[in-house]
């Protein structure tokens, strides 16, 4: 089942103290950024953040699942009505995150050989 876009936009709603908060449709799920780092995933309606020590340390209680069949653990948030505690979940989660790798420019296209004047 996928997840709702009203999900995510709730979702992201609550976050909206803790960074810029985007994010990014993946194979019927969602992919969830701060300020540019991907830091969660949002799967069947449920909030899957990644793992980090700081996370692990603020929020002790929270389940370890993989978000689907055959993924890496993540802390499974079931309680996305406490805003103040997904906020600071979220900035220290980021904090121990690395920032993405920058894209490779691509390539220019060559024409092909039917398509040369």
């Amino acid at each position: 089942m996928a997840s709702r876009i009203e999900y995510v936009e709730f979702i992201v709603d609550q976050l909206r103290e803790a960074g810029e908060i985007t994010y990014k449709k993946m194979f019927g799920e969602y992919g969830l950024y701060c300020d540019g780092k991907i830091f969660a995933v949002i799967c069947d309606d449920q909030l899957y953040i990644k793992i980090t020590e700081a996370g692990k340390t603020l929020c002790p209680a929270l389940e370890e699942a993989p978000p689907y069949q055959g993924a890496k653990n993540y802390l499974l948030v079931e309680d996305t009505e406490d805003r103040q505690m997904l906020t600071e979940l979220v900035r220290e989660t980021c904090k121990q995150l690395p920032m993405p790798k920058p894209k490779k420019p691509k390539a220019p296209k060559t024409p092909k050989s039917s398509e040369k004047k």
